[in-house]
């Protein structure tokens, strides 16, 4: 049985910790079945991103005539758009691998995990313990249970971001962040889409006027069914069918493709943590405290495993804590404070701190500022007639608490706000900043200018 100082299952964020504790001289393995870099290099933010911005592109030349230019679409190359972001995740992933086996000081396991014991693992044949334990293995795909779906070649994020062929429609199941930038980059590319989401509205975990006005865009745009369930699936030749019902009536919805996006899953079960003494939450998610330090000895995690935010920005600052504090051997509480997340979809979205409906059950003394888009030099400019923006601030303090934002470049525009927020300024620092005339972030101090106290 091979023993190392520290032993990091993932490569992801967890590469963060393992090559900082080999440039210490620490004696490291680093455990990863699949390629190189983690959810987001491989299947998730990086080459989602590289899609979608041709299809920002279409979006822009169909919208041409509101400036004056007539254009059109002549084709499509939907072959070269996925393979343009796999040809660059895979060289990158590559790259990893290759400085990962080059480095003296660390040993790359190739293969699957599980615990045996308390930092005891099975990987492939070998057994290998050690002093301490990084767990960085991610989150997967969940895959509900709806008859006749696990009989069917449905398709989930991991597969949509190299498709070689463009479905002509492809059906949804979900409404969360993945469900909306896919469907912006299909639809804007003319794929027809449906989507079939549980609840009332669209991204339902952000500020709930944001969702209700996206979900109201979307519906100008795509074929969405809110309120409705996927009873059903079946394949009929080529063609997917879903059944899909509310209390009221029935739809059948056909097209030849289908995206199962709802959720991700823990990789917990499949590591089989509870062998080495680690805590899960009801949801499967690794228990942590502040520190990121799990309830075995010498055993910390951090990432989407986690499940306190499911970001690689978020994984990355965990990173940090966990190499100062299972490495370093410090006990630094992990800072969480001004999050910040963005949705990529068509309009952007980005938010940071407390939504109104948090406000409101907290029974906090808060204030709000609004402003639309439209109603600045660029937002004119940019004929953005849906965006806005939403800040708010405690009534006593003048701190901001929360900022939301939907619209052109929403999810550069929060960064103003999460600067302020991380240095605890209030208002009056955005209140009293020049802001160039006409950015768009004029947007965002105009909101601020609106506070009605």
């Amino acid at each position: 049985m091979q023993t190392f100082d520290l032993i990091v299952i993932g490569a992801g964020s967890g590469l963060n910790v393992s090559s900082a504790a080999a440039e210490k001289g620490l004696k490291v393995a680093v455990v990863e079945k699949g390629p190189m870099g983690g959810t987001c290099l491989n299947r998730g933010c990086i080459p989602s991103k590289i899609i979608i911005h041709s299809a920002d592109v279409a979006e822009t030349i169909k919208k041409s005539e509101n400036f004056g230019i007539s254009s059109r679409i002549s084709s499509i190359d939907f072959k070269k758009i996925t393979s343009r972001a796999s040809n660059i995740v895979d060289k990158d992933a590559k790259e990893i691998e290759e400085r990962i086996k080059e480095d003296k000081n660390t040993t790359l396991f190739r293969v699957e995990a599980k615990f045996i014991a308390e930092r005891t693992l099975q990987v492939g044949k070998e057994v290998i313990k050690g002093d301490k334990i990084v767990i960085a293995a991610g989150t997967r795909p969940s895959i509900p249970n709806i008859e006749g779906l696990k009989d069917v070649d449905f398709i989930t994020s991991d597969e949509a971001l190299r498709l070689r062929k463009q479905p002509k429609a492809m059906t949804i199941l979900g409404g969360g962040y993945i469900a909306a930038e896919l469907a912006h980059f299909y639809g804007s590319l003319g794929t027809k889409i449906n989507i079939i989401q549980r609840g009332n509205l669209l991204i339902p975990n952000e500020d709930e006027e944001i969702s209700k006005k996206f979900t109201e865009i979307y519906k100008k745009k795509y074929n969405v069914l809110t309120g409705f369930q996927a009873t059903k699936v079946m394949k009929k030749g080529k063609k997917f069918v879903v059944i899909a019902k509310n209390s009221k009536s029935r739809k059948k919805l056909v097209s030849d493709q289908l995206l199962v996006a709802t959720g991700r899953t823990p990789n917990t079960d499949i590591l089989d943590v509870k062998k080495g003494n680690v805590e899960i939450n009801e949801k499967g998610f690794i228990k942590t405290n502040e520190y990121l330090e799990t309830t075995a000895k010498n055993t910390w995690a951090l990432g989407d495993i986690v499940g306190k935010f499911l970001f690689k920005h978020s994984a990355n600052l965990e990173s940090q804590y966990v190499y100062n504090n299972a490495v370093l051997g410090k006990r630094i509480p992990v800072d969480y404070s001004a999050m910040p997340h963005a949705i990529f979809s068509s309009p952007q979205i980005a938010g940071v701190g407390l939504r109104e409906q948090d406000l409101k059950s907290r029974k906090m003394n808060y204030a709000v500022g609004k402003y639309n888009y439209i109603n600045s030099g660029m937002g004119l400019a940019l004929q953005d007639k849906e965006g806005f923006v939403k800040i708010f601030a405690d009534k006593k303090t003048r701190k901001i608490v929360g900022c939301h934002i939907l619209g052109t470049d929403a999810s550069t525009l929060i960064h103003e706000v999460v600067v302020a927020m991380k240095n605890n300024l209030g208002v009056d620092a955005l209140a009293s900043s020049v802001h160039v005339h006409p950015a768009l972030s004029e947007v965002v101090q105009r909101a601020v200018n609106g506070i009605k106290w």
